[in-house]
């Protein structure tokens, strides 16, 4: 039986909810991550994904302007990578050299994969779409790693950022 809701009281029952990190470089080529807690596969053939980001966030103009981007699954053991990443701007500040996170050229698209991740993603901007106070921007799968060693993924498993794994299954 459903009863009644507001918008607040009701989404809180979205968790867990997935999150990634989409590694997009600026104009000047400096790779830049981002914690995003609203993603989707877009489409299955051709492969698509899609993130939001609000229109004021550094990374918004820096898609805009090289036109791809990589999406990572973190590993549950990135949460302080995950915590910094969506906290601090890429503006001034080179949140790759802070963290120390891991990071190798992304093979068919001028971006980064994160090396620790569970999973990378090369997208290449195939559109963008204005949703409220969010810019959705989707993305073809040109490339795709997994990691070699089997690690839980990291999740929002609560509001007010909490975070916690779950293990992917294996095929």
């Amino acid at each position: 039986m459903q009863k009644k809701a507001d918008y607040v009281q009701a989404i809180k029952t979205k968790y867990p909810e997935p999150i990634v990190i989409a590694v997009v470089k600026d104009a000047k080529g400096k790779a830049n991550p981002v914690t995003i807690g609203w993603s989707m596969t877009a489409s299955g053939e051709p492969p698509m994904m899609a993130i939001a980001l609000k229109p004021e966030r550094y990374s918004t103009e820096a898609i805009r302007q090289i036109k791809c981007f990589t999406i990572a699954y973190p590993n549950q053991e990135m949460s302080k990578e995950v915590m910094f990443f969506g906290t601090h701007s890429g503006i001034n500040t080179d949140k790759f050299a802070e963290t120390g996170t891991k990071y190798s050229p992304a093979e068919k698209i001028d971006s980064m994969i994160i090396d620790d991740a569970v999973a990378n993603f090369e997208c290449t901007l195939e559109s963008e779409h204005t949703a409220g106070d969010h810019i959705i921007f989707v993305g073809r799968v040109v490339a795709c790693h997994v990691n070699s060693e089997s690690k839980e993924r990291l999740y929002a498993v609560g509001p007010n950022r909490k975070l916690g794994g779950v293990r992917p299954l294996s095929f």
